[in-house]
């Protein structure tokens, strides 16, 4: 695994403050029997065995490994500038962090849980490589705006990741809405047939979903990109530190404003969370409907078979496994949602032990919405639209109804009354089991007389859909124009 190039570049913009500061060896510490634990001067006593698994981190926080490189670079760069590290300090660090950037990569890093969390165990094995220098780099900072910082680099990869896969999904359903821009279906509400759409026109509204969900990351991301390195463990530091500089070369927009708010905070993760319980609520809808339109009472789509599985004792079972596994998989990032909510509701400023829990919801949602995303936009393309059936279901339900009532009140009738006409021709093709086009016309005419031979031009499902040819109606010439809008904007 290799450093950020922009990173690298940008750290060589910057020199020491003094090229040939000589370094001044640290006293050695006086430490107990207890060398092992962190801080360990300030104890007498060994940590409980179980304490010390029960409360490391190491074991899902070192997903944050590279970040927490990225960060120490950075700092090592600024400390530099300001003279408390020497060029050959600092340079030695570089060398030290690449080292543990690769065996990670590798996986030749020995992980330990004594060593708590990621960050102490990449600080103790570069003071094993490099010596003095690596206990110098943590100068100027805390684990307390660290692991903030490395937590908003993580979440600014995922965020960018997580748009590049809706923007995927969301070019195929251009690709299937194009394709089925006149392919007529029942449109529903009460999921009971209410009037005839298209199914580009279905699926375009899957797209305008994903369009706000896009919206919402790429606002979180304004605020995700902040730097909270420099604050230190609450209240800042008193070193010359630079942390513009900084900043920049960890490409945030600018380091944060107050260090207790700094710290202790994680509406940034609260708020990416919320967003993915929005779009994992969008996913489970498209998934609802996907299973629905799957079953052999509707039998409108054929779902790919590679992504669908058999059951072990009915042979003729093709199951939606995908889309129902995504719908429950919602239920899981809202969950989270809830626990970083719930984490953070009593505390007091600044950093607790408490902010140890926000990694792993958060990490799990990251994944969850990734892999859930990649699935919709890895078997969308594949799906086959069963037009027949969709047409034929759209017959159903006197899907026309409402046509018939504008059409009388285009001819001059007030609409309540027509909503009763209306209702009286829907009885009777209630009651005959017919569709209203299956009227003749002097059935229709029996209600009222305004009603003349150019109302099966209105009564057709072919009729309807081409009549709502405004912005964002489901005639498809404008499903068309709004997937070529939709194109340009992608």
């Amino acid at each position: 695994m290799k450093f950020p190039s922009k990173l690298v570049l940008r750290t060589k913009n910057y020199q020491c403050y003094n090229e040939q500061l000589n370094s001044q060896p640290y006293p050695m510490l006086m430490t107990t029997a207890n060398k092992d634990k962190l801080s360990s001067a300030r104890f007498s006593e060994a940590t409980d065995a179980f304490v010390e698994v029960f409360t490391a981190s190491v074991d899902f926080d070192q997903r944050m490994a590279q970040q927490d490189i990225d960060g120490s670079i950075a700092h090592a760069t600024m400390l530099c500038k300001i003279g408390i590290l020497s060029a050959q300090e600092r340079d030695s660090i570089f060398q030290g962090l690449q080292q543990i950037s690769e065996e990670i990569a590798n996986d030749d890093f020995q992980w330990s849980v004594k060593q708590e969390d990621v960050h102490m165990n990449i600080e103790a094995r570069l003071t094993d490589l490099i010596g003095m220098a690596g206990k110098k780099l943590h100068t100027g900072r805390s684990r307390n705006d660290q692991v903030a910082t490395d937590i908003r680099l993580y979440m600014r990869s995922e965020i960018h990741a997580i748009i590049k896969v809706i923007a995927r999904l969301q070019l195929a359903l251009l690709d299937m809405a194009e394709q089925e821009a006149g392919t007529i279906m029942p449109g529903f509400t009460h999921l009971q047939v209410a009037q005839p759409i298209t199914f580009g026109h279905h699926l375009m509204a899957w797209f305008e979903m994903l369009v706000r969900d896009k919206e919402r990351l790429q606002d979180c991301l304004k605020r995700v990109n902040i730097m909270p390195l420099g604050a230190a463990a609450l209240a800042g530091t008193s070193y010359p530190i630079d942390r513009e500089m900084t900043a920049e070369l960890l490409g945030f927009s600018r380091p944060s404003a107050n260090s207790l708010d700094s710290v202790s905070d994680r509406d940034f993760a609260i708020e990416f969370t919320a967003s993915a319980s929005i779009i994992m609520m969008h996913l489970s809808r498209f998934s609802e409907e996907l299973v629905l339109w799957a079953s052999a009472q509707f039998d409108f789509i054929e779902l790919p078979d590679a992504f669908c599985t058999g059951s072990s004792i009915m042979p003729q079972k093709k199951n939606p496994d995908v889309p129902e596994l995504v719908r429950g998989k919602s239920g899981r990032v809202t969950g989270h949602l809830v626990s970083l909510l719930m984490l953070m509701k009593s505390q007091p400023l600044a950093y607790n032990k408490d902010n140890q829990e926000d990694k792993e919801p958060l990490f799990d949602t990251a994944d969850t919405l990734n892999n859930c995303l990649r699935a919709f936009a890895d078997m969308v393309p594949h799906i086959t639209a069963k037009r027949d059936n969709m047409f034929n279901a759209a017959k159903k339900g006197f899907a026309t109804a409402t046509d018939l009532a504008d059409y009388l009140v285009r001819k001059g009738m007030a609409f309540r009354d027509a909503h009763e006409v209306v209702g009286l021709a829907v009885r009777l093709g209630l009651e005959s089991e017919r569709d209203l086009s299956e009227l003749s016309l002097a059935e229709l005419q029996g209600f009222s007389e305004m009603i003349t031979a150019d109302v099966f031009d209105v009564l057709s499902l072919q009729g309807s859909v081409a009549s709502r040819q405004h912005i964002g109606g489901t005639a498809p010439n404008t499903v068309r124009a709004a997937i070529q809008s939709a194109r340009l904007a992608l």
